[in-house]
Order: structure tokens, then sequence, then C-alpha cells
């Protein structure tokens, strides 16, 4: 009887201490699993807004980004550059940006230069119609791929589409919409916020 006593009472701490073993073990992979749904420093980090020194930037540079893991172009447009929105405006697609503004353009981006100041664009540099990165296409006049009165812009290289100074999508190419303008707002002359603006982060 004794020595079944001693079975049993062994039987019971071994039960008990793998029972707490493995309490331990739970709490510790539930921890880690809600760990995992807390966005690592890294994921917070390319979802931040960007701060780009502009002071640099000549007219007619361009600068790149990148912001969400999307390139952003910073242009400073010339003179000339600003100048030939006019001309293309009969000839892009969308030339307000009315097509899903709110996913594409700011409202402070609806005008004809698609930006805050007529100069300076920020643009995400991804065609809309199946994710290419366009070309810049700067030079004006006939080229390969492009209209002999091309006035400048960009030309995305795996489906033709192309997009003025203000990447607004000419007609009757496959792009759907023009180029993505981001929230994004200046911090003095010199700096710009990409991904955020007066009324929060995007």
């Amino acid at each position: 009887m004794s020595n079944e006593k001693q079975v049993d009472s062994s039987r019971r701490g071994l039960l008990v201490a793998t029972c707490a073993a493995g309490g331990v073990v739970g709490l510790g992979a539930t921890g880690a699993l809600v760990s995992t749904f807390q966005p690592s420093e890294r994921a917070k980090a390319a979802g931040a807004p960007v701060e780009v020194d502009i002071s640099t930037l000549q007219p007619g540079e361009m600068k790149t980004v990148e912001w969400r893991g999307k390139p952003v172009w910073i242009l400073k447009r010339t003179p000339e550059m600003v100048d030939s929105l006019k001309k293309t405006e009969g000839d892009v697609a969308d030339p307000k940006s009315e097509r899903t503004p709110d996913m594409l353009t700011p409202e402070y981006a609806r005008n004809q230069y698609r930006s805050i100041k007529p100069e300076i664009l920020v643009a995400v540099g991804i065609c809309s119609h199946l994710g290419c990165s366009p070309s810049t296409k700067f030079q004006t006049g006939a080229q390969p791929s492009l209209p002999d009165d091309w006035a400048g812009g960009f030309l995305c290289p795996c489906h033709g589409s192309t997009f003025d100074m203000a990447g607004r999508v000419f007609k009757n190419k496959p792009a759907p919409d023009n180029l993505e303008v981001p929230r994004h707002m200046f911090v003095g002359d010199s700096t710009i916020v990409v991904g955020k603006d007066e009324k929060g982060e995007a």
C-alpha cells in the first residue's frame, strides 16, 4: 500500500511539473505571437514621413527618395517645363486630376501643376498601369517612342504610357490614371516632408 502511494505521489509531482512547464512555454509562445502584431521599428520607419532637403536642387533636376517602399520623385521644374503644361492641357486624359482624386491627388495638388508650388512636382514614380517605373524624358522634340512635338515628361518603358511634366497621362495610353501625388508639405523653403501634410500623416 505504501508503495502505491509513493508511486502516485511521484506521478502527481511529475504531472504538476509538466503542466507548469507547459504553461510557461504557452505563455512565452503567446507573448511571441502578440509581439508579431506590433510593427517593428523598421516597419514604422518604412511608413513614416520622410524629410527631404531640396536646397541644392537646381532647375531641371530631380531627386528620388523612398517612402513606403515606393520611389518618390521631387522635380524642380524650369520655367519652360512649367509653361509646357499649358500646351499639354488638351492632350492629357485627366487634366484636372478628377479621376479617383482622393486616392491619387490631394486637394492642394488638383491644379494644372499638380503641386503646391508650380516649380516643384512631388510624385510617386510608379506607372498606374502595371507598376513599372517610368523614365525621365525631359528633352523636348522628336525621339524614339515619342511624338515629334514632345514637350518633355515621362515615358513608361513597359507599355509606352506617356506623362507630361505634371505626371498627367496622355490620352489613349494603357495607364488609366495620372501618377500619384503623395501627401506632402513644405517646411520653410528648402525642406519637403513626404507622407504628411497639415491634415496629418498619409
